[in-house]
């Protein structure tokens, strides 16, 4: 089936460079505050792009990088018009709760998940067992992130980090996540032209941003090397202790689907920590659990979430949630994430 230009857009921004603390400024809806002004609302010119990669090139010398290392990194870089044009563009779609599920959730890659649950267990449980990460959640990540490796981006990173950060809308964010790319060159041995990722330079099978790979990525089979590219050892490992050592709670949910009592004060709902109730005072405050099976290990301090541009929908989540939240900003990704991992471990419907 043929998507609309821009349901083809919007369908590359779900599943490429989507993590938040990989890339926060991504979230399914997106709304984002300009600052009063900016490189691109100036008008910056790609003419001048040349420029200011000696300058990129400069400030990587300041920070010690030696120029065998800056030469590697900078040969062939070059502007990525269509990575400005997916930046801004993702800006202007939205897209409520229900159909994002519903793009992400297919009964075609609910099914895969479980297949590979089972097919990679020997794999997956190690991990799991040594992290405390269901191997579910790992599987709904790797489904969500990249298609299960098949959707993981053919940009050159350098190039479309530093077309970003010269358009100017996120320059510093963009500029610190390029000299983290310059040090994975460094450390991991590669050349820019290895080094691919999404238009937002969101890396692997796990869609790390550069500054994630450093901080999260994890040798997962012992070989030396990490390659969340073509490793799967290597992107469950890596999944896991980002979970791991972002907070995530072993052995508990992440939330249920819920309907709220009449006159509920929307101030109670979010994910403050002072906002939290155990699960059994909300019930008595008349929200009901509209889907009681997904609701085990539920832990001890829950949320009220009701997205915007959610359909009305509301979820009572869990700390797993919120840990959820810090690999993506994003209501939507996170239910997604859950609502995934409960897919492929429930029983598939009789036909």
């Amino acid at each position: 089936m043929k998507l609309s230009a821009v349901n083809s857009l919007l369908f590359s921004l779900l599943v490429l460079g989507s993590s938040a603390s990989h890339a926060s400024f991504l979230n399914p809806p997106a709304t984002t505050a300009a600052p009063d002004s900016t490189l691109s609302q100036q008008g910056r010119d790609p003419a001048q792009f040349p420029g200011y990669i000696e300058q990129l090139k400069a400030q990587a010398r300041q920070q010690g990088f030696d120029d065998a290392t800056i030469e590697t990194a900078f040969t062939g870089v070059h502007f990525v018009d269509r990575v400005i044009k997916a930046d801004r563009g993702q800006l202007e779609n939205k897209v409520t709760l229900s159909d994002y599920l519903n793009r992400v959730l297919t009964p075609e890659k609910i099914a895969q998940g479980r297949d590979y649950l089972q097919q990679y267990q020997n794999q997956l449980q190690p991990i799991a067992n040594a992290s405390g990460v269901q191997a579910h959640y790992i599987v709904a990540l790797w489904a969500l992130e990249s298609h299960f490796g098949n959707i993981q981006g053919r940009e050159e990173v350098v190039s479309a980090l530093a077309t970003l950060a010269f358009e100017g809308r996120r320059e510093a964010f963009f500029t610190k996540e390029l000299m983290a790319a310059l040090r994975i060159i460094q450390n991991q041995q590669m050349t820019a032209a290895e080094l691919k990722g999404s238009w937002a330079g969101a890396m692997g099978q796990s869609q790390f941003m550069p500054s994630s790979f450093l901080n999260y990525g994890k040798d997962g089979d012992g070989d030396g090397k990490i390659d969340i590219w073509n490793n799967l050892d290597d992107v469950f490992a890596s999944t896991a202790n980002y979970l791991q050592r972002e907070g995530w709670r072993a052995g508990q949910g992440w939330g249920v689907e819920v309907t709220l009592p009449a006159g509920f004060d929307a101030q109670q709902a979010g994910l403050k920590t002072s906002q939290a109730k155990s699960p059994a005072q909300w019930l008595q405050a008349g929200v009901q659990v509209m889907h009681p099976e997904n609701n085990s290990n539920s832990g001890q301090r829950a949320w009220i979430v009701t997205p915007q541009d959610g359909d009305g929908r509301s979820f009572m989540v869990y700390d797993n949630f919120r840990t959820l939240m810090r690999w993506n900003r994003s209501y939507y990704f996170a239910i997604s994430i859950g609502m995934m991992a409960d897919a492929i471990t429930a029983q598939p419907a009789v036909q």
